[in-house]
């Protein structure tokens, strides 16, 4: 399992406020490339928010679906950029009016295949995951600053 964790200055519902809007995944998520449709109800679980992972050529157009949504303090997906990746990532979040704490969690979804490569792979995601959560800051705090 990759783990990461981040304060960031800001309340659970702005930083929730960002995590629940795919439209911002490209400014933070590391590897997305831009969202191409998002279903209706989203977050709702069981809707997906369609997307592009990669650089330009070499994108995979695939989606990432809620398993499990808590407002303002969890948010569980189902990230996939098919054929090789397929894993569950839980964001929760634990603060105050002021700041919060952001724990990303991401699981490969099938585990017999994986836990082989798991010494190699973990360190990869979690460096992209902790690189992901200093622009999920950055992304908070232009959404949240007052202009003055």
């Amino acid at each position: 399992m990759a783990f990461t964790a981040r304060e960031i200055e800001a309340p659970p519902s702005e930083v929730f406020a960002v995590l629940t809007d795919p439209t911002t995944y490209p400014d933070w998520l590391i590897g997305a490339s831009e969202i191409r449709d998002v279903d209706h109800n989203w977050p709702s679980p069981g809707t997906k928010f369609h997307h592009l992972v990669g650089a330009k050529p070499f994108v995979i157009p695939d989606s990432t679906e809620v398993i499990d949504v808590e407002p303002d303090r969890r948010l569980k997906l189902r990230v996939r950029s098919r054929p090789l990746v397929v894993a569950e990532a839980t964001f929760e979040l634990v603060g105050d009016d002021r700041r919060c704490v952001v724990t990303l969690t991401e699981e490969p979804a099938f585990r017999p295949l994986t836990d082989l490569a798991r010494p190699l792979i973990d360190p990869i995601i979690h460096a992209r995951n902790h690189r992901s959560l200093a622009r999920l800051a950055d992304v908070v705090a232009e959404r949240t600053s007052v202009p003055g």
